[in-house]
Protein backbone atom coordinates (compact mmCIF):
# COMPACT_ATOMS: atom_id res chain seq x y z
CA UNK A 1 0.00 0.00 0.00
CA UNK A 2 0.99 3.35 -0.92
CA UNK A 3 1.96 5.81 1.85
CA UNK A 4 0.73 9.04 1.47
CA UNK A 5 3.26 12.32 2.13
CA UNK A 6 1.48 15.57 3.82
CA UNK A 7 3.01 18.09 2.62
CA UNK A 8 4.27 20.38 5.29
CA UNK A 9 3.02 24.06 6.18
CA UNK A 10 4.41 27.01 7.64
CA UNK A 11 2.32 29.62 8.65
CA UNK A 12 2.63 33.59 8.66
CA UNK A 13 1.91 36.28 10.55
CA UNK A 14 0.46 39.54 8.67
CA UNK A 15 2.61 42.27 9.39
CA UNK A 16 0.50 45.37 10.36
CA UNK A 17 -2.95 45.23 9.07
CA UNK A 18 -3.72 48.75 10.24
CA UNK A 19 -1.07 50.35 8.18
CA UNK A 20 -1.63 48.68 4.34
CA UNK A 21 -1.27 50.57 0.90
CA UNK A 22 -1.48 50.08 -2.28
CA UNK A 23 0.38 50.31 -5.19
CA UNK A 24 -0.97 49.66 -8.78
CA UNK A 25 1.03 49.27 -12.01
CA UNK A 26 -1.43 49.84 -14.51
CA UNK A 27 1.07 49.46 -17.52
CA UNK A 28 2.00 46.04 -16.11
CA UNK A 29 -1.09 44.70 -14.46
CA UNK A 30 0.42 44.27 -11.15
CA UNK A 31 -1.41 44.89 -7.70
CA UNK A 32 1.32 45.52 -4.68
CA UNK A 33 0.05 45.20 -1.00
CA UNK A 34 2.15 46.12 1.25
CA UNK A 35 1.91 45.50 5.11
CA UNK A 36 3.75 47.92 7.36
CA UNK A 37 4.30 51.92 6.77
CA UNK A 38 7.82 50.88 4.53
CA UNK A 39 8.33 48.90 2.01
CA UNK A 40 10.34 46.12 3.81
CA UNK A 41 13.46 44.36 2.66
CA UNK A 42 12.10 40.49 2.53
CA UNK A 43 14.48 37.90 4.11
CA UNK A 44 12.30 35.24 1.58
CA UNK A 45 9.75 35.08 -0.98
CA UNK A 46 7.65 32.96 -2.86
CA UNK A 47 5.49 32.69 -5.58
CA UNK A 48 1.87 30.43 -5.12
CA UNK A 49 0.19 28.11 -7.63
CA UNK A 50 -2.31 31.40 -8.18
CA UNK A 51 0.70 33.30 -9.15
CA UNK A 52 1.04 35.22 -6.19
CA UNK A 53 4.42 36.21 -4.70
CA UNK A 54 4.60 36.23 -0.49
CA UNK A 55 7.58 38.83 0.59
CA UNK A 56 8.19 37.25 4.27
CA UNK A 57 10.12 38.83 7.13
CA UNK A 58 11.13 37.12 10.04
CA UNK A 59 8.14 34.74 9.72
CA UNK A 60 6.16 37.62 8.92
CA UNK A 61 4.17 38.32 5.97
CA UNK A 62 5.34 42.27 4.84
CA UNK A 63 3.48 42.43 1.35
CA UNK A 64 2.53 41.15 -1.70
CA UNK A 65 2.29 41.39 -5.28
CA UNK A 66 -0.26 40.48 -7.31
CA UNK A 67 -0.15 39.67 -11.36
CA UNK A 68 -2.45 39.96 -13.57
CA UNK A 69 -4.66 41.81 -11.22
CA UNK A 70 -7.64 43.16 -13.57
CA UNK A 71 -7.75 40.16 -15.38
CA UNK A 72 -8.63 38.08 -12.19
CA UNK A 73 -11.43 40.50 -11.43
CA UNK A 74 -12.75 40.48 -14.79
CA UNK A 75 -11.72 44.12 -16.21
CA UNK A 76 -9.86 42.86 -19.01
Amino acid sequence: MAEKHKELQKRYMIADVEKIWFEYDQQNDILYINFGLDVEDADESFLTEDNIVVRIKNNTVVGLTVFDFMKRIGQK
